[in-house]
């Protein structure tokens, strides 16, 4: 297990050089001259222009920017500067911290909800309650972020305030701590919720129709040890799989999500440093979203282990 891990780290290497590569070259190509842009529409001296560009390295070639860039974040644990001379670590910091508390909300949605409604639907296959369930799903993909953000924040934030004469969920901020993360949530976490459900129900029926399920079954088990200890648990290894790669999906997607519920994090300070040409700002942004990426799918294939003894990875 350990030469596997080692291994995978070091696989990891060339993924975050070629993502990281490949995202600086783009935003720094981009036509125009941020330093320029920091003066708005005032008139800068070409000395300054020529000191701060210099300061950036900006006259360098592109190559050897990277360079600059990718040897701090390797060597250093630095992500470099804004053109304001704050760094980008400590700007993004608070803004990380909301996008991810609100990237676990979701994700822990996804999995209670999509596992257990697919669950439930494979096991009354056929009936109305399948139906219904898949038809739900169905809903839910159909239904823009954005319509799903505002009828949730009109029904469950301000009807219901209105009925119970408090508020239950906050629909603005992230004042109201855990219950801030509910409502946004689940409007990140929606698309991912209806898929999973599918993704469940399709797993765990084609395990159900396997030869040693038919076989644990004819031995007598219980109906709950069968699907408990012996379908489940080998339906859930596409599911983990899924989770595992979703988790940088609702950090890199909450953009709409942050806007709606005017949260701060980094999915809307990602947007605006693209519209703004805070280069090194969009950078670092995605160097974090492409390491929790490595990360995740790592956990994920030390889990298959656990799940399917089978696998081996010596």
């Amino acid at each position: 297990m350990a030469r596997y891990v080692i291994r995978r780290l070091l696989q990891a290497i060339p993924v975050l050089l070629g993502a990281t590569l490949l995202i600086f070259t783009v935003v720094f190509a981009l036509p125009g001259d941020p330093i320029a842009s920091l003066a708005g529409e005032k008139r800068m001296d070409p000395n300054i222009v020529q000191i701060l560009r210099d300061q950036y390295h900006l006259n360098d070639p592109l190559l050897l920017q990277y360079w600059y860039y990718i040897s701090g974040v390797i060597f250093r644990a630095d992500l470099g500067t804004t053109f304001a001379k704050v760094p980008v670590s400590e700007f993004i910091g608070t803004k990380f911290q909301v996008t991810l508390n609100l990237a676990i909300t979701a994700l822990v949605m996804e999995a209670l909800i999509g596992v257990g409604l697919g669950l439930w639907a494979a096991l009354r296959r056929g009936k109305a309650t399948d139906t219904m369930i898949l038809a739900s799903t169905l809903i839910l993909i159909s239904v823009p972020t954005l319509v799903t953000g505002f009828v949730l924040q009109l029904w469950l934030g301000v009807w219901l305030k209105g009925a119970v004469g408090f508020e239950v969920f906050p629909v603005a901020g992230t004042t109201g701590g855990f219950k801030s993360y509910l409502l946004p949530g689940f409007v990140l976490a929606g698309t991912s919720i209806a898929y999973l459900t599918r993704l469940t129900r399709t797993s765990l029926v084609e395990t159900l129709r396997s030869d040693y399920i038919r076989t644990a079954t004819a031995k007598g088990l219980s109906r709950r040890r069968v699907i408990g200890r012996h379908a489940l648990r080998n339906a859930l290894i596409p599911l983990i799989t899924y989770l595992g790669a979703d988790l940088g999906n609702l950090m890199g997607g909450a953009v709409i999500t942050e806007t709606i519920f005017n949260l701060g994090g980094i999915g809307n300070q990602l947007y605006l440093s693209v519209y703004l040409r805070e280069q090194p700002v969009v950078v670092g942004i995605v160097t974090i979203l492409v390491l929790i990426y490595i990360v995740a799918n790592l956990v994920v294939d030390m889990m298959y282990a656990v799940l399917d003894p089978r696998i081996r990875y010596e």
